[in-house]
């Protein structure tokens, strides 16, 4: 059977020192589930694995479950493949923006279809944070740190969507790919 390469996104792990979750003990608990990672990126949760072509739904469960027998925690896992990645870099969803160094770019991931119309772009009222962009199961965002040191941005997503999503920065979905 041919096999696909993932990206596992863990939600909430090495996070301000709660839930830790070692990379090398991450990436034994994939390997004894026959999902033979190819690497973990950054200490956030950010796994590349190989698996047989299957839905990411049903994966999701299944890493879910076992992640939870392992680390005694429960660890929302939401995953994509890795050439939906692609695909999202090739979009360039923020093709449009002066990028300087007080820009940070954003793709928010959420578990479930995106039922919420909102017109775009959504500004929150001091500017220092923007939703440019919608897709199937995928948020872009703006958030500009010389107005705000805080991202409580990610928190006004949940409100909007969901709790079931997870943020990472553009350059790590670069890395990703």
């Amino acid at each position: 059977m041919k096999k696909l390469v993932y990206v596992a996104f863990l939600r909430g792990i090495n996070v301000g020192g709660h839930h830790k979750v070692p990379m090398v003990d991450l990436k034994q608990t994939f390997k004894k589930m026959g999902l033979n990672p190819i690497k973990t990126v950054l200490n956030s949760g950010n796994i590349l694995f190989e698996a047989a072509n299957e839905s990411t739904e049903s994966l999701e469960k299944s890493v879910e479950v076992q992640l939870e027998k392992t680390f005694g925690f429960a660890v929302p896992v939401l995953i994509r493949s890795q050439e939906s990645i692609r695909d999202i870099i090739a979009s360039d969803p923020f093709r449009d923006i002066p990028i300087h160094k007080d820009i940070r770019l954003y793709v928010t991931f959420t578990k479930n279809p995106i039922t919420v119309a909102i017109d775009l772009p959504k500004v929150a009222d001091d500017g220092y944070f923007r939703v440019v962009e919608v897709g199937d199961k995928v948020v872009y965002s703006v958030l500009d740190v010389s107005k705000t040191k805080t991202t409580d941005a990610m928190e006004t997503l949940g409100k909007t969507y969901d709790k079931n999503i997870t943020t990472r920065n553009w350059n790590t979905l670069l890395k990703l790919v």
